[in-house]
Formats: C-alpha cells, structure tokens, sequence
C-alpha cells in the first residue's frame, strides 16, 4: 500500500530567522521527519507549495484538489497550515469520494524541536492505512471527519464541533 503526501507548507515547514524573528519556508522537511520517526511506510512525497493556509488561495487549493484527481495512490496525506485546513478539506469532501485523504498540520515549526509536526505525521499516516475513503483531518493524536471538526485558538488543539 502505497500513500501519496503532498506538502503545502503551513507551520510545519516554517523555519525561524534569528536575525528579525521572523517565520519564513525555505524547504520542506518531510523527509528529515519520515527519517526520523523511522517511517517504514511506502511513500512518496511531492511539494506542491510553500505557503502560509492564511495566505492559501482558490488557485491553490485548486492545485491541491487536481493534484489529489491524479494521484495514482488512493490513500493521501497533505501537510497543511492549520488555521484553513478545514476550507481545502471541505473542497476536498465535495469533489473526491474514492480516496482516503488525510490533512495534518502542526501548532508549533518542525525546527523548533519541540513540534508537535512528528507526531501529526505519524498519526495521519497511520489513519490513512486504515480509514475508509473520505477526508479527515488528524491532529493531537485523533482524527476527524472534515466536516466535524474546528481549531480552537485557545487552547491551540483540534476538537469536535459540539
């Protein structure tokens, strides 16, 4: 079983500037992950975009949609900024319904060592195996049906709309 990941940026790919403080993409780091949890699951990776899910546009969502129609894989997993994953997953629910298609993101940037990126990860990939078609969203160890779920910014976890 192979699984398609699409990278799209969002905070996991974020990298810190010491000298203005501030967050910038210069690469993704999904392969150093995959390396370092041992991943010994048949993937393959392909970056789509760099980009903030704040600054995420129509056309790019577009690109993850076609991007995920031509996929030879039916098991997909996308890394996504957190505070729009619920848009491009809801975009994802209306045109796609043979494929298991998993979104994760992360609160905290991958380089910062304490991320919560790896486990997302690891957890999504998990899910994708054994979920049934549809899209969900994995994080904080769980996973959601894309149309049950929302951030909630004070706690900075994922939970189930009420």
């Amino acid at each position: 079983m192979s699984i398609r990941i699409f990278v799209t940026g969002g905070t996991f790919d974020k990298e810190y500037n010491e000298l203005n403080g501030q967050l910038f993409f210069k690469d993704t780091h999904i392969q150093e992950i995959l390396k370092l949890g041992r991943c010994k699951v048949d993937v393959s990776v392909r970056t789509l975009m760099l980009v903030d899910s704040l600054e995420m546009t129509d056309t790019d969502r577009g690109i993850i949609l076609e991007s995920c129609k031509r996929a030879d894989e039916n098991r997909i997993v996308i890394t996504h900024g957190t505070d729009t994953m619920t848009t491009t997953a809801k975009m994802l629910a209306e045109n796609i319904k043979d494929k298991t298609i998993v979104i994760t993101g992360a609160m905290i940037p991958y380089k910062f060592g304490s991320s919560d990126g790896l486990f997302n990860l690891g957890s999504a990939l998990a899910f994708a195996q054994t979920l049934p078609h549809g899209v969900y969203i994995a994080m904080n160890g769980r996973y959601f049906n894309w149309n049950n779920c929302k951030k909630n910014r004070q706690t900075g976890f994922f939970e189930e709309v009420a």
